[in-house]
């Protein structure tokens, strides 16, 4: 079993969506997942981003998807 690193990304990361529309997203949070042998298992991000005033919260973002759409500021 491969082991996890940490967090490649921060809360407060920007990132670009690659879709037909791309959407500016924000990282907002960190999920973390811990199996019974306190091994980190998983790592998934919550991101928002507004549409028609409204604002969309994205509670499975994966790393990868905030690599390839990484805006530095």
């Amino acid at each position: 079993m491969t082991q996890l690193k940490e967090s490649r990304f921060s809360i407060g990361a920007r990132f670009t969506t690659k879709h037909k529309v791309p959407m500016h997203c924000v990282v907002t949070d960190i999920l973390k997942t811990y199996n019974s042998r306190n091994e980190l298992v998983s790592i998934r991000y919550v991101a928002t981003h507004q549409f028609l005033g409204q604002t969309v919260t994205d509670y499975d973002v994966v790393e990868t998807t905030i690599a390839r759409g990484l805006v530095e500021y």
